[in-house]
């Protein structure tokens, strides 16, 4: 059993008990959260395709921890002008547990 929800903007394939790296939530440590943007779900070779979204579907989660991505580092220059700029990011991102799957 797998479904394909949104999940801030992005889209995850998503099973029980899985961990996914989701964009920033709001919501502490310990707290559940229902995305029910469903797009697709699947159950026993049954396929439900939703137009835009499986109307009842919901899959239900769990916040773990809200961690930071690996760094990337941005360096721009310009050739014989003598500009060098370089600057770092980290990304915010939200540990899901997904917990239950339900259409």
């Amino acid at each position: 059993m797998y479904a394909i929800v949104n999940i801030a903007g992005k889209q995850f394939k998503v099973t029980k008990d899985q961990y996914v790296y989701a964009p920033k939530l709001d919501g502490d440590a310990g707290a559940s959260v229902e995305f029910d943007q469903v797009l697709l779900a699947e159950a026993d070779g049954t396929v439900s395709v939703g137009a835009p979204i499986v109307s009842g579907a919901k899959v239900s989660g769990k916040i773990l921890d809200h961690v930071k991505g690996d760094k990337v580092i941005v360096f721009k220059k310009k050739r014989r002008k003598g500009y060098k700029k370089k600057n770092g990011h980290r990304q915010d991102f939200t540990k899901v547990l997904i917990e239950n799957i339900t259409f």
